[in-house]
């Protein structure tokens, strides 16, 4: 990791650059994919198997037989611990269910919102070098709860054409019995235009490479809705000397061995502390299963020491990262402060995984700075707000004449005249 001691605010941007891809190179690729599958469906999905995974695919569905094996394979400690994560993801998510909302705006007309779920969702859940199978709790629980209809899970096979047990395992747990050997930029395609075996979607969550990424956001210009723009994974971890190095150290690894263009910020108080986190992010490299990849996205990290806290605030809001670790001392004066951040942990006994996997919260989050704008997945990502209105006669002599005038004066006759219609209608009855 680099390491920048106090650099103006005018150099961050480029400091802080997240590993660049060529958006127009990775479309070229993708395109093909998706137009070959919209023409030829499942074949083009099997064909494409072979060539990017490897596989030759009979079936593309799970079957019933395939998803009894699976959950043999699972191992009791395995299921007990997604148990429990389920348990604190539903909690936190059905806490999120809002109320119908009715009000009577002025006397005779009555407005309503209600919460509706998204007919039919798409959830991708990589699984090349890392089965998420938690992905499936953070993206099916939601799902659940809303109530979507049909739920279609897409995700890569494995050499032996088989999807991992606890993807299975977890997808069965939750009721989701369409589950699709497919992965990549191809699966979003088969999600988006429907195949002889994948039902078409109104709305394609979860995370990917650039390629599932670009699909994505190609997919919107079909008509099917996203749940954000999501690249690599990336942490800022914010750390002062009530920090304790082993534990940064080992967070910051924790998301650099997702991929090798995933990447790490520290943002420190002191020269000093960062050289005691490097090196302890060196060692703790050195035994990791992954440190290859782990230590190439190293390489797209940078630690930054800025000794003033207001500062430090502004590059992390600038940044707006994925995941952001507060380890510092005046934690509880910082919140307030952050505007742009995925998800925020707080404190030295709040590791990010945590959040990855079972405190509760969802761990499908905005990237690339996203976070300016873009919220997490939440139960509000499965749902529309649909609005309703309720105007009596009463109501009508009330809000016509305002309408009417506000309509005059935007030149749309049409619109005064069914308010006008209506008035001279109401009139005619006294």
């Amino acid at each position: 990791m680099k390491v920048l001691v106090t650099p103006p605010q005018s150099q961050w941007k480029k400091a802080l650059a997240r590993p660049v891809h060529k958006t127009k190179s990775i479309e070229k690729i993708v395109k093909p994919i998706m137009r070959k599958v919209k023409r030829q469906g499942d074949k083009a999905l099997r064909k494409f198997a072979l060539e990017y995974d490897h596989v030759e695919i009979d079936q593309l569905l799970v079957s019933k037989q395939e998803i009894a094996a699976a959950r043999e394979l699972v191992s009791e400690e395995l299921k007990a611990a997604i148990l429990k994560a389920r348990l604190n993801i539903e909690k936190f998510h059905r806490a999120q269910e809002t109320p119908d909302l009715e009000m009577e705006v002025m006397e005779g007309v009555s407005c309503m919102r209600r919460s509706v779920p998204i007919q039919r969702v798409g959830l991708y859940v990589p699984g090349g070098t890392a089965p998420l199978f938690s992905t499936v709790l953070m993206l099916g629980i939601p799902a659940q709860i809303a109530g979507c209809r049909q739920v279609v899970l897409c995700t890569p096979p494995n050499p032996e054409g088989k999807v991992h047990p606890a993807i299975l395992y977890t997808a069965e747990l939750l009721g989701i019995h369409t589950i699709v050997k497919a992965g990549g930029a191809q699966a979003i395609a088969a999600m988006t235009y429907g195949t002889e075996s994948v039902p078409q979607v109104d709305k394609i969550f979860g995370p990917g490479n650039q390629y599932v990424t670009a699909a994505k956001q190609i997919a919107t210009k079909k008509g099917v809705a996203i749940d954000m723009p999501a690249g690599p994974s990336e942490v800022l971890v914010y750390a002062d000397e009530s920090a304790i190095p082993e534990f940064v150290a080992a967070d910051l690894l924790s998301q650099a061995e997702h991929g090798v263009d995933s990447q790490v910020v520290l943002v420190c108080t002191t020269e000093k502390l960062a050289k005691k986190i490097l090196q302890e992010v060196e060692e703790q490299a050195k035994l990791l299963p992954r440190h290859k990849i782990a230590e190439k996205a190293l390489e797209n990290s940078v630690a930054v020491v800025l000794n003033n806290p207001d500062k430090a605030v502004n590059l992390i809001n600038e940044y707006a990262p994925e995941h952001l670790i507060l380890s510092v001392s005046d934690v509880d004066e910082l919140i307030p402060q952050i505007v742009n951040a995925g998800s925020v942990f707080i404190g030295n006994f709040t590791p990010e995984s945590a959040g990855d996997y079972a405190s509760g919260t969802n761990h499908t989050l905005p990237t690339n700075g996203y976070a300016r704008s873009y919220s997490g997945v939440s139960l509000d990502s499965f749902v529309k707000k649909i609005t309703y209105q309720k105007i009596t006669e009463e109501g009508l002599k009330q809000l016509g004449p305002v309408v009417e005038t506000m309509a005059a004066n935007e030149l749309l006759e049409a619109h005064e005249k069914a308010v006008s219609i209506r008035l001279a209608y109401l009139n005619q009855q006294k």
